[in-house]
């Protein structure tokens, strides 16, 4: 680690050139992570109490995608044209063939011919582009990409998802995530986490100093968005054919999203207590979504429960404002976008009790047991019937939400860039860089 510099002011003026990586394709499918690298960079972009300068790298398909985000201190390169690599060809290669049809398909060549060799993945070494960028540290920010090069480095690993459940995950991903990631957690000078489960899972699975991992909370994703107003609203519950009544459930159709336990909870509610739960679900319908559908059909759901798949941001947070109540029962999260959402929208929080999300969630989200059918069944019951309830979980999430901004966030990577860089740090940044200044247990 660089040795730390104090001051009680911030008065070093040699202009910091921070290169942040931000080449993945907008549009959804890279979730939480397209969101947060929008935060941070929108974020650090309203910071003008320091000398740093940003080179966003974004890919050359869509080199302008943050360019509404972008502020006077930041600039956008775009990434180099390159031939995909064996790795990446096969991982687009098996885009279709974790169909359902696909599945089949793969089962019925295992049969046969046996299993497939794996391939052998490498973490790719820069050809000279960080290099030549003149920037004093880089950051990669989303974990499926790290280049190993002579600039000082922070990596973010959001989650070692692949560990806890493989089963969710082709065995070449698998191979994939642990080449990458190990990489990126060894070789950075610096690692970024999301909350203080992932950062004691990264110390744990992959054997890492603590003192090298930084705790860094995220703000809510929805603060970027449209403004919403009453006629927005009348125009989103009209266009989406909305219930009067319903909970929300924002995540897309992966499997460790546990929307199969959801619905049989909501069957479980209709069956046993004659309570009828209107579901909303939104996000990107993935390969997992025809079990999704399957099931709903097998419990006879399909007037209770709607799935509107990817909706426009503005539509998103007019779904918080509209929902009686937000309910979150993934398996695993490495943080909690959806819960600081609700909390910045105003909606009442339910969600599970594993993970970061307790982190997240504090006292202002009722818990549950995501692996119970009947605890998800009970944390809806009381949502749905208990207005006190929702109330204060509404008036606790606003008072939590203001631990959460991005504002914050900016200025804690800010001092980490500093710290990487070996630069002059403020008492601001080394509390920030401590987490004396952040919920939970945050700091390296």
């Amino acid at each position: 680690m660089v040795a730390l510099k104090s001051s009680p002011r911030w008065v070093d003026t040699v202009p910091l050139n921070v290169a942040i990586d931000a080449q993945l394709l907008p549009g959804g499918k890279s979730g939480g992570v397209e969101q947060f690298v929008m935060g941070l960079v929108h974020a650090l972009g309203r910071l003008d109490d320091g000398s740093e300068e940003y080179i966003i790298i974004c890919p050359w398909q869509e080199p302008d995608w943050l360019k509404p985000y972008l502020g006077p201190n930041q600039r956008i390169v775009s990434g180099p044209k390159r031939q995909a690599s064996r790795l990446e060809s096969t991982k687009r290669l098996l885009g279709p063939l974790r169909s359902p049809a696909g599945r089949l398909w793969r089962g019925i060549r295992r049969l046969v011919l046996g299993p497939p060799p794996l391939s052998s993945p490498k973490a790719p070494e820069s050809d000279g582009f960080y290099e030549r960028l003149g920037a004093d540290v880089v950051h990669f920010p989303t974990n499926q990409r790290f280049v190993r090069c002579s600039v000082p480095m922070i990596y973010n690993p959001h989650d070692l998802q692949h560990l806890h459940y493989p089963q969710f995950f082709e065995q070449e991903q698998i191979a994939w995530r642990e080449t990458f990631y190990r990489a990126g957690c060894r070789y950075a000078q610096a690692i970024a986490a999301e909350s203080g489960w992932v950062k004691d899972d990264i110390v744990r699975q992959y054997n890492i100093i603590p003192n090298k991992v930084y705790v860094i909370p995220r703000g809510s994703p929805t603060e970027l968005y449209e403004r919403i107003t009453d006629k927005v609203l009348a125009e989103v519950r009209d266009g989406l054919r909305l219930p009067q009544i319903f909970a929300l459930y924002p995540a897309q159709t992966w499997p460790h999203k546990n929307h199969i336990r959801l619905l049989e909870a909501v069957a479980w509610l209709r069956d046993r207590d004659g309570l009828m739960v209107n579901l909303t679900c939104t996000g990107r319908q993935n390969d997992f979504w025809p079990t999704i559908k399957k099931r709903i059909n097998e419990l006879r759901l399909g007037n209770q429960v709607r799935f509107l798949g990817f909706v426009r941001p503005i539509e998103l947070r007019a779904l918080y404002h509209l929902a009686q109540f937000v309910v979150f029962p993934s398996l695993f999260e490495g943080g909690g976008f959806p819960v600081l959402e609700a909390f910045h929208e105003g909606a009442p929080v339910a969600c599970s009790d594993v993970t970061s999300l307790p982190e997240y969630g504090g006292d202002a989200a009722l818990l549950f047991d995501p692996t119970s059918t009947e605890s998800i069944a009970e944390a809806m019951y009381r949502m749905s019937t208990e207005r006190e309830l929702r109330a204060t979980l509404r008036q606790r999430g606003s008072a939590r939400i203001g631990l959460f901004t991005w504002e914050q966030t900016a200025k804690t990577y800010r001092a980490l860039y500093r710290q990487v860089a070996g630069r002059l740090l403020s008492d601001e940044d080394h509390h920030l860089l401590a987490g004396d200044t952040a919920p939970g247990a945050v700091g390296p």
